[in-house]
């Protein structure tokens, strides 16, 4: 019963679009479910800081 995104899967871009950390863009690099329920991303930016967020905040670029 996995609420996984199929479209986000590790090594795409995404721009984050609601959220804390909105307005910022990298590369997915871990896709998880929480325990309850939450899909959550660790997004990779370009200078090399990661953060987490929820995928619903998530939009692929490509």
């Amino acid at each position: 019963m996995s609420q996984e995104p199929a479209s986000a899967q590790n090594g795409q871009h995404c721009d984050v679009i609601a959220g804390t950390h909105a307005g910022k863009s990298g590369i997915v690099q871990d896709v998880n479910t929480s325990k309850t329920g939450a899909v959550t991303l660790t997004v990779l930016q370009s200078d090399g800081v990661r953060f987490k967020t929820l995928a619903k905040n998530v939009r692929i670029t490509g």
